[in-house]
Order: C-alpha cells, then sequence, then structure tokens
C-alpha cells in the first residue's frame, strides 16, 4: 500500500477530524495528509472543547497570508510570565504585528537588501572553503551535523560580525534545545492536558540559558567596532534610535539566528541527500558545474546563472521544506470556508501539503528539478519562505548562500550515502529536521556517481528511485 494519499471527494459532514493535539504533535505531518484527503483544502482537528484549523492550497494560503489585519502571527504559543527570559527571547520579529512588526521590519531589512547580500559572496566562500578542509577522502560524515556547524559559523559570521565558532555551536546547541521545549510545551495553550505541561519549567530555564549566551555575544559585538551587519544595526537602533527595546533586541537576534542557521543547514542537508539518491540529477548538476564554473566557486556574477542548480534547490524545497507548517491566528471574528472563526483562534497552514498536491506539481512525491522548466506556480502555491508582507527577510541570503554552498562543495568532493544507512525525518517545531544521522561518504570528485539503498521513514515523504529503497524498518 502506498504510503502517499490521495484527496477523496469531501464528506457532506463537517470537515472536522476528531483527535487529540498529541497525535498531531507527533507526526503533523500524517495528520495533515489524513485531513486533506479526508475533507479537502480546508478543516480541522477537535481535541474536546478545543479546536485547530487547516487550510491547505493557494486558495486559502492568500487568504491567511494575504490579509495581516484579519490574522495575526504567533510564532511561539508559550510567551511565559512577563519578566521571564522566555517572554524576551520569543518578542522578535516574527512574534510582531500590524504597525510595530512594519516598522521593525524596515529596521533589519537593509543588510539582506539584493546589494547588501552580494556583499556577502567573499565571506561565504572563505566559512565554506574552512568548513571543508575538515573533509578527507575516504572518511564517512554525518552531513546533517556538518551542515549545522558550517551554518552556524556562517550565520555568526554574516549576521553578527563575528566569526568565533566556539560562540556560534554553543549558541545553537542552546537554541535546538529550546526550540525542542517549545514543541513540547505549545500545545498546552490549545489543550486541557496536564501531561503537556510537563516540562514548562525547563523551558524557562532553557530560555534563561539561552538569552545569557545572546547577551555575552551582544557584549562582545559592543566591543569591537561596528559593522554594517545585522546586529550592529540593531545595536545601533537600541543605543542611538530608541526605537528597539532590551526585550526585542534579544528576541530579534534570537529568532533571527535560530531561523537563519535552522533552516539553511536543514535545506543544505535535505538537498545532498536528494542529490545522492538520484545520481542522474546530480550527473545534470555536475555538468553544469563543469561547464560554467570549471571546478572552481561561482563568482558573484556567475551565482545566477546557474539555472539546474537553481531548479535543483526549487525542487528540494518542495519536496522537503524546512518549514512544514506555521501558524496564524484570528485577529477578529472572520469567516473561513465553513467556519466562523472567534479572536484568537489558531490557523495551520502548510507548505508542505500544498507543495504535494498533485494537481499543482504531479507526481509531487518525486525530485524531478526538470518540472520548474515548465511550471511557474504562484507565490500561495510554492512557499518555502512564506508569502505576502511576512515572507522570510532572509530569503535572498539564503538562496545566495545554498547557490555558493553546493557548488564549492560538490565541486571538490563527490558525496554518497554510506551504505545500509536509516535516514528518518521529524517535525519539530514546524521544521522538518533529520532526526537520524545523514551519514555519508566523501571521497574526490570523479563525475561518476551512484547511489545506495536506504531505509527509515524518510520513504513517506519522498518517493526515491527503486535502486535507493532498502528494506524498510519501523518508523
Amino acid at each position: 500500500m502506498s504510503d502517499f494519499p490521495t484527496l477523496r471527494l469531501a464528506s457532506p459532514l463537517p470537515p472536522i477530524m476528531h483527535g487529540t493535539l498529541g497525535e498531531f504533535v507527533d507526526d503533523p505531518i500524517h495528520v495533515m495528509r489524513q485531513m486533506w484527503a479526508s475533507h479537502g483544502e480546508v478543516a480541522a482537528l477537535q481535541d474536546d472543547n478545543h479546536r485547530i484549523h487547516f487550510v491547505f492550497g493557494p486558495q486559502y494560503n492568500h487568504e491567511v497570508l494575504g490579509d495581516t489585519r484579519k490574522f495575526h502571527a504567533q510564532f511561539f504559543a508559550v510567551r511565559g510570565p512577563r519578566k521571564s527570559a522566555q517572554r524576551r527571547v520569543t518578542s522578535g520579529l516574527l512574534s510582531m504585528n500590524g504597525d510595530q512588526h512594519r516598522e521593525h521590519r524596515r529596521t533589519v531589512q537593509a543588510p539582506f537588501q539584493k546589494k547588501a547580500v552580494q556583499a556577502y559572496h567573499d565571506q561565504v566562500i572563505g566559512v565554506t572553503q574552512d568548513q571543508l578542509a575538515s573533509w578527507n577522502p575516504g572518511e564517512t560524515k554525518d552531513i546533517a551535523e556538518e551542515m549545522t556547524h558550517y551554518m552556524l559559523r556562517l550565520t555568526s559570521s554574516l549576521l553578527f560580525g563575528m566569526d568565533i565558532p566556539e560562540m556560534a555551536y554553543e549558541v545553537g546547541r542552546l537554541t535546538e534545545r529550546w526550540v525542542d521545549l517549545n514543541h513540547q510545551v505549545g500545545p498546552a495553550v490549545f489543550s486541557a492536558d496536564p501531561a503537556l505541561l510537563a516540562n514548562y519549567e525547563e523551558l524557562l530555564q532553557a530560555a534563561d540559558e539561552l538569552e545569557q549566551a545572546v547577551l555575552e555575544m551582544v557584549r562582545m559585538r559592543r566591543g569591537g567596532q561596528l559593522g554594517m551587519d545585522v546586529l550592529s544595526l540593531l545595536i545601533r537602533a537600541h543605543d542611538m534610535q530608541g526605537g528597539v527595546s532590551d526585550e526585542q533586541l534579544v528576541g530579534h537576534i534570537v529568532l533571527l539566528f535560530g531561523a537563519a542557521h535552522l533552516t539553511s543547514a536543514h535545506t543544505l542537508t535535505w538537498t545532498l541527500f536528494l542529490l545522492a539518491q538520484h545520481p542522474g540529477v546530480m550527473s545534470q548538476l555536475h555538468a553544469e558545474f563543469q561547464e560554467k564554473l570549471d571546478g572552481q566557486a561561482p563568482t558573484a556574477e556567475q551565482v545566477d546563472q546557474l539555472p539546474f542548480l537553481d531548479a535543483v534547490l526549487r525542487e528540494s524545497m518542495r519536496v522537503l521544506p524546512a518549514s512544514a507548517y506555521s501558524i496564524r491566528v484570528a485577529a477578529e471574528t472572520c469567516e473561513l470556508g465553513p467556519f466562523k472563526l472567534n479572536p484568537g483562534n489558531p490557523v495551520i497552514f502548510s507548505q508542505f501539503i500544498t507543495h504535494h498536491m498533485p494537481h499543482l506539481f504531479p507526481q509531487p512525491e518525486k525530485f524531478l528539478p526538470d518540472r520548474w522548466g515548465a511550471i511557474s506556480p504562484s507565490p500561495y502555491a510554492y512557499l518555502p519562505f512564506g508569502a505576502g508582507a511576512r515572507m522570510c527577510i532572509g530569503a535572498a541570503l539564503a538562496m545566495m548562500q545554498f547557490k555558493i554552498s553546493l557548488p564549492t562543495m560538490l565541486g571538490k568532493f563527490k558525496l554518497s550515502m554510506a551504505p545500509e544507512a536509516e535516514v528518518r525525518a521529524r517535525v519539530m517545531s514546524t521544521m522538518l529536521y533529520p532526526a537520524s544521522s545523514v551519514p555519508m561518504r566523501i571521497e574526490r570528485q570523479d563525475g561518476h556517481f551512484t547511489s545506495q539503498p536506504v531505509s527509515g521513514n524518510i520513504h513517506t515523504l519522498v518517493d526515491l528511485p527503486p535502486s535507493t529503497v532498502a528494506i524498510r524498518r519501523a518508523a
């Protein structure tokens, strides 16, 4: 029986699925697939007296994301006590709405404009080459861990004007722990289940430790000469203009750092995995690198002159998007499909489900970069960086990093999965994480590509070629 659902005719009954929030937290993609297959593009999950609404597909994505007056962002469900570190570290851009969001977005957007992004070119190449200096042909590395460390260092360098790997790794470790605890505790806001609050005190402690690490980073940056990086810009706004409060300064830094390094690390990991399992695609990509780059890292002008690399990245972010879903809340009484929403009612939209709709993307579970030569989906049908007024501020920077990192890595080394690897994925706090190591064997690049069978629940998310499918273990 196929792992992938097909849409059935909508039932005449209300589009409500009865279940528990715990089931959604444990496996959001499975629950959302069930809801979409049973009820179509708008539905609700009912857990006793608590209800969460879901929308799938471009029509309702546009309705929810396009109206920032009617639907507000609520990136973190648990804000913590008023004077807690949890309240401060969740006070950044992703938690703001209305005029406040527009004003603060203007404050932090300058380093993310295209002209500013192009100026980071040499920094990205330098950090990438430093990362590759630790790779040796014949060894096996966990690419998920490698990409996390790589993006921690790159993020600290580009966003915060510092290249202190030890500090970046520590802030990254604390960020991942804090994100995990938010994922565990967050559903308690929508449920009466006391078990969901079991880790609440641990969450508050994790927020305190993360805040202290971030404040140390601010102290060190203030101790040097301020530049044009994001942190310098925020410090200036905080110290001179008065436009950023202490809480907002910490919140902006935590959210920018966490979002930048985690989602980018996952995107690079999933892209390298998909290329390793599709040797034909990797051959096409290698040919483009040979023709356009001759084994060198791309120049600033060449970054946007690699059309097949662009297609590979678009397809990777479609089939395994770094964000599986996101949340909005109704800011006023309104209608959403057959439902009447009251202020505070949560609404979830899913990048993953939308990207896997067969009427939008034929054979949606297959990794087919060539499809991008023939399709041009709307911003609400393809939204790896979100859409509308709250689209990810760092999208251009992220794409530039990917388009430099991948040619530099794959121009020098050939990566293939280690034999008998088990690859698992997990949605945690809306992000699609590698839930296992992703062990890859590193060899000198010779242009000859093969694949290795893998097992694990990755097969429930993407339809890999038969030669890469091992005997499946229980997910």
